[in-house]
């Protein structure tokens, strides 16, 4: 390969994106509008859950009970009803997620030390927030029977001991459990794959479409000349939106970055080096825009969004989607994003996810070079 060759593609290349405010839209606005777009829309934390309470025995142990769930973050309370059926109304119009119906003998009971039941009714049409905040209402249960047996204990001066099992947790990595500071180093890696790869899939295939592609097999460039010079365009274009998406997280949305920078773009140039050549690969085989952008979507943006552990746990997927998953370079990336950002995790960690990716990339460019001909049909 000729470096002045390459240069000359290049340049070409970089002159058709500037002048095309389709490609720079693409390229550099689309990323930022999907990073501000879901860094602030998409958030899997459960919280200001509302509540609405039915309080039978309307006394001051009770309504020292229901306190500790209007002073927790977790709830929002509402307000009161009188009736199962005002119940059912707040939940068919979503004023209320969750419900407590404290029974009458609520106060009785806890004074003398028996059993206390409280009914807790939940919307089950959205299953996960509502197993959430179930978990939730159980914690701030349990805190309230402590204390409750506790108090007893005192006031019976026996002497007994009650012993206890005290959990204090210490949260790793993640100590606020924010979702965003986990989808957002997931969320860079889905966008880069996605627009890197629908980018160059666009490039050949313009080439054909418009004609032009005669001019260039006239020439003296070779298949990996051409394919090398028009990467470069798009490759600079790819670290221009990790970098801005790095200082988004930074400086907009509060994303720690825990771990080395200069590792986490090496990782994201050998990321880069696969995503952009399978765009390119698949602009080659179809000598046509509609139809490789079409084929970059699909194998792109859905395996990126739902089989990379982005947003679902793989280790929920039956068995034979998670073997579906290693195949899927998103998946790899945004375990070593994620690494890098939360955990500070090094190279001797990320090295066969790295490898994966690396070989990934040769694989996919020399694909790419073999496909491509210099012949008009």
């Amino acid at each position: 390969m000729k470096l002045l060759r390459i240069k000359a593609v290049a340049r070409k290349e970089f002159l058709h994106v500037i002048r095309d405010p389709r490609s720079l839209m693409m390229g550099l606005a689309i990323p930022m509008l999907l990073l501000f777009l879901f860094g602030y829309a998409l958030t899997l934390d459960v919280d200001r859950v509302p509540l609405v309470v039915w309080d039978q025995s309307n006394t001051a142990t009770s309504r020292d009970f229901v306190s500790r769930f209007a002073n927790s973050r977790y709830f929002s309370l509402q307000g009161t009803t009188d009736t199962y059926r005002e119940i059912e109304r707040a939940i068919d119009r979503r004023d209320a997620l969750f419900s407590l119906v404290i029974p009458v003998d609520f106060a009785r009971r806890i004074e003398t030390g028996r059993r206390a039941e409280v009914q807790a009714i939940l919307d089950g049409s959205d299953s996960n927030t509502a197993t959430i905040a179930l978990g939730y209402a159980n914690a701030v249960t349990q805190e309230y029977s402590q204390e409750v047996v506790l108090k007893l204990a005192r006031r019976s001066g026996n002497g007994i001991s009650i012993g206890q099992l005290d959990v204090r947790p210490r949260i790793w990595f993640n100590s606020d459990m924010i979702s965003r500071n986990y989808i957002f180093p997931g969320l860079i890696a889905v966008i880069m794959m996605v627009i890197t790869a629908l980018l160059t899939s666009l490039t050949v295939a313009r080439e054909w479409e418009t004609g032009t592609m005669e001019q260039l097999i006239s020439t003296p460039l070779t298949g990996p000349e051409l394919i090398t010079g028009k990467l470069i365009p798009y490759f600079t274009i790819g670290i221009i939106d990790l970098i801005l998406s790095v200082l988004v997280g930074e400086f907009i949305f509060d994303i720690p970055l825990r771990g080395s920078l200069w590792l986490l773009f090496g990782m994201s140039v050998i990321f880069l080096i696969g995503a952009l050549s399978l765009g390119m690969l698949i602009s080659i085989v179809t000598k046509n825009q509609r139809l490789a952008s079409q084929i970059a979507i699909v194998t792109t943006m859905l395996p990126a969004f739902l089989l990379s552990g982005f947003i679902f746990p793989i280790e929920n997927m039956p068995l034979p989607i998670r073997a579906i998953t290693h195949i899927i370079t998103a998946r790899y990336f945004v375990k070593i994003l994620r690494g890098i950002y939360l955990k500070d995790v090094g190279i001797d960690v990320l090295a066969p996810e790295a490898l994966f990716l690396a070989v990934f990339g040769v694989v996919v460019i020399t694909l790419a070079i073999r496909k491509f001909r210099k012949k008009i049909a």
